[in-house]
């Protein structure tokens, strides 16, 4: 079944996210990932098959592999989950887990090591990324000297706003920001290391921190088409645009429609949902180098 909206009757739901019911069951949290799709800060009425499925086990198998830092993991089986979610395995197995609480820091961190998307817009129009002086004469798609740290603003609506380094400081203090910084450029150089082997390359990411017992743990997805671009190896070259596998499929679809961007947005028709969910898929099954599970 596909899941557009999730609503658990007797539970307490915290918020609605573009993607993520978050409900609060007391000593932790249940975090549901639906089939929704954004684009262009708009969630689409069309359900992804299956997509939140591969954004919960996505995250599930990253949470493994980056152990080195602690995060608010406890479980996604869901025959591990308390009594009171039992009715409701339709709509949770598979696309959901239980974490541990935290109070979310109010950045995102994104790490870059490639020039892409808005890096890429803003090297154009200042020869800077994220604030950072990077060498003249890169191309679109071209592999960064090291892996830049770009936090931005979290936007409950619209867009994140990217702020500098400075300005990271300023929120966060010099030595949580520093601590964070670092987890997020150790976090994103290890997991392309072993995407590497996939053959895959991860342009760049995004993660989110949050306090728990007085300690720093990552929080939210970790490495998914959602919060991640995706690129083949084999395709990928300097100057060009790679297929990714992500939405960037629906919003080359939407870019051929006469749309203005604002709610509400279009239907996306058959075909074109089935095929992201195929790329969703993919990138779960390459990077894994496991089936995605039937549930």
């Amino acid at each position: 079944m596909t899941l557009l909206e999730c609503d658990l009757p007797g539970i307490k739901k915290l918020r609605s996210g573009k993607v993520r019911e978050v409900f609060d069951l007391g000593d932790c949290l249940l975090i549901v990932a639906t089939d929704r799709i954004s684009a262009f800060d708009c969630i689409l009425p069309t359900a992804i098959p299956r997509k939140g499925e591969v954004l919960t086990q996505m995250s599930v198998f990253w949470y493994d592999v980056l152990d080195f830092i602690p995060n608010h993991f406890i479980t996604a089986r869901f025959e591990a989950f308390p009594s009171v979610l039992h009715p409701f395995e339709a709509q949770l197995s598979g696309r959901s887990m239980l974490v541990r609480k935290a109070k979310p820091l109010p950045v995102e961190c994104v790490a870059r090591g490639y020039i892409a998307g808005s890096g890429w817009k803003e090297y154009q129009a200042s020869g800077t990324v994220g604030g950072h002086e990077v060498p003249a004469g890169l191309q679109q798609s071209a592999k960064l000297p090291g892996t830049l740290f770009t936090p931005s603003t979290k936007a409950e609506t619209g867009h994140d706003e990217n702020i500098t380094w400075k300005q990271c400081r300023a929120i966060l203090g010099d030595e949580l920001a520093t601590q964070v910084r670092d987890q997020t450029i150790d976090l994103y150089e290890h997991g392309c290391s072993h995407a590497a082997q996939a053959g895959i390359l991860i342009a760049d990411t995004k993660f989110e921190f949050g306090i728990a017992d007085d300690r720093v743990i990552l929080i939210d997805e970790c490495l998914t088409p959602d919060s991640s671009r995706f690129w083949p190896a084999k395709l990928w070259t300097a100057g060009s645009n790679p297929p990714s596998f992500d939405k960037q499929f629906v919003r080359d679809y939407l870019e051929t429609l006469d749309w203005d961007k604002t709610s509400p947005a279009p239907e996306l028709p058959t075909e074109v949902a089935e095929k992201t969910s195929q790329k969703y898929i993919e990138a779960f099954e390459k990077l894994t180098g496991r089936k995605l599970p039937s549930f």
